[in-house]
């Protein structure tokens, strides 16, 4: 007999919907398995059919030949296990065709039934949602994952016995709910540890405000890490289609908190400067996201920026523009998100005491070569770059009380709320095309001629002059202007640093 179950396979992102396929006929005892399969989906043959007889059913010796239909998609992981024992049933007859309509099914199987917890149900639940599926059997593990997605009913099961049992209507499974324990903020430290440095609050505030990317150079020790970590504290909390978003790239790595399985609070990914090109923008024999798609809709801060290797920076540039990253592979296009707020931080000199020449051992040229792992066009995508001043005794020792998070957030989250306002959706400053800049950035007589003679002065390109226009955007929204005065880019043209030193 014949049978056919729904079932799912991810790919990069994108999900595509497979139809596994089981004939069972007479003739010498043959478990077959076609379809373009991994060497994972091949081994679920043998667990398959251990799983079965472990469960009380009769595997009797036939032919079985199982099919993953369409035959031209790699199929991969071990999510197939389910529906490949459930459409063996069907064609046994222990479960009835009809059963089966409309009805996703992933999972793993264990030797003796019982059905393990798999990475990517998400996109899978949404995939099955938008194909017009009714329902899906997922492990007992996934389910309240699963259940975020409103529109469709999510069963979790816990042994392929249960799954059957509930197919033939022995039993009565309850449709996963939307029932999320709500889980308070974990994040460690507060603007207000950190004494002094307020040129490095401002310029923090308004990079946060606009989504900008923002370089710290200074001495070690004076607070260019502390600063960094505590960027999440004044982020605006995410909406409910950006904490979507980035769950779906944390299921598809298997990084979901089963008891917190959405993602509320903004990714924050601090990578070590050893890490390859492949970690960090993704990729990999089989293509998966990486450190910055990761720090999707969040903060990628890269500590000790000069140590990272040249190539690995400049893999950068495309994704931080285009705010997504496309990644070409024989088995075909891999598209994955990387709208993130880069941070970076370095030291002014290899021993990091420049520009104090009584400690500063360097010569020009190890400053020079300590800089050449940073490429003009990667330092032109930092919208802000500010030098860091070393921080004084009275700052550290004095009675003065420094501004919380939650006061710089309250004012992150009003120039925000004025962006998404002006845009008419969640877009920030710093993703405003050219021509959105002319359309939104207008500047007056006065701040044109200003502009003008810093473009002649920097030598700024298009590329970084359009930057400053939009930092010069996020400080009026920060003061509650409709228009860019002079002072806003007089204080924009202040953060870029770099430019500076040409």
């Amino acid at each position: 007999m014949y049978s056919t179950v729904l079932s799912a396979a991810i790919h990069g992102l994108e999900v595509k919907c497979i139809h596994v396929e089981a004939d069972v006929s007479n003739g010498l005892p043959l478990f077959h398995m076609v379809g373009y399969l991994s060497s994972e989906v091949k081994e679920a043959g043998e667990r398959v059919r251990t799983a079965i007889r472990n469960s009380g059913f009769l595997l009797p010796s036939k032919k079985i030949v199982i099919n993953l239909s369409p035959a031209d998609v790699r199929k991969r992981g071990s999510a197939f296990d389910l529906p490949i024992a459930i459409s063996i049933l069907s064609s046994l007859g222990y479960i009835p065709h009809k059963k089966l309509q409309q009805t996703l099914f992933i999972g793993e199987l264990g030797l003796d039934g019982k059905v393990q917890k798999i990475a990517g149900v998400l996109p899978i639940i949404i995939e099955a949602k938008q194909q017009g599926y009714k329902a899906c059997i997922v492990p007992k593990g996934n389910g309240l994952e699963g259940s975020i997605i409103e529109g469709i009913e999510v069963y979790g099961v816990s042994t392929l016995k249960e799954a059957a049992d509930y197919l033939n209507g022995n039993i009565k499974l309850i449709p996963e709910k939307k029932q999320l324990l709500a889980k308070e903020e974990t994040r460690e430290g507060d603007f207000s540890e950190v004494r002094g440095q307020a040129m490095l609050k401002r310029a923090t505030e308004i990079a946060v405000a606009g989504n900008h990317n923002i370089l710290f150079i200074g001495s070690a020790g004076i607070g260019k890490t502390m600063i960094a970590s505590r960027i999440p504290t004044i982020c605006p909390p995410m909406t409910e289609e950006e904490c979507i978003e980035v769950t779906k790239v944390y299921s598809i790595l298997g990084m979901i908190d089963e008891n917190h399985p959405i993602i509320r609070e903004r990714p924050f990914r601090s990578p070590h400067h050893t890490s390859t090109k492949a970690s960090l923008i993704g990729g990999g024999n089989i293509a998966m996201p990486g450190e910055i798609s990761m720090a999707n809709h969040g903060v990628l801060f890269l500590d000790e920026l000069s140590q990272f290797q040249k190539s690995v920076l400049d893999a950068l540039r495309q994704p931080m523009e285009d705010r997504v990253i496309r990644l070409s592979r024989k088995s075909g296009v891999y598209v994955f998100p990387s709208n993130f707020m880069l941070v970076g931080s370095c030291n002014p000199c290899p021993c990091g005491n420049y520009p104090d020449l009584n400690k500063c051992t360097c010569t020009p040229g190890q400053i020079q070569q300590y800089y050449n792992h940073l490429s003009q066009p990667f330092l032109d995508r930092f919208d802000l770059s500010i030098e860091v001043s070393k921080i004084q005794y009275d700052d550290l020792e004095g009675d003065r009380e420094e501004e919380t998070s939650e006061v710089i957030r309250g004012r992150v989250c009003e120039a925000r709320g004025r962006q998404y306002k002006r845009y008419g959706k969640t877009k920030t400053n710093a993703e405003l095309s050219s021509t959105e800049v002319e359309t939104y950035c207008k500047l007056g007589q006065k701040e044109k001629k200003f502009m003008g003679q810093i473009f002649e002065q920097m030598e700024l390109t298009a590329r970084t002059y359009h930057k400053v226009l939009k930092v010069a955007r996020t400080i009026a929204d920060l003061a509650e202007e409709e228009k860019i005065q002079l002072s806003h880019l007089r204080e924009a043209v202040g953060y870029r640093m770099f430019d500076k030193r040409r």
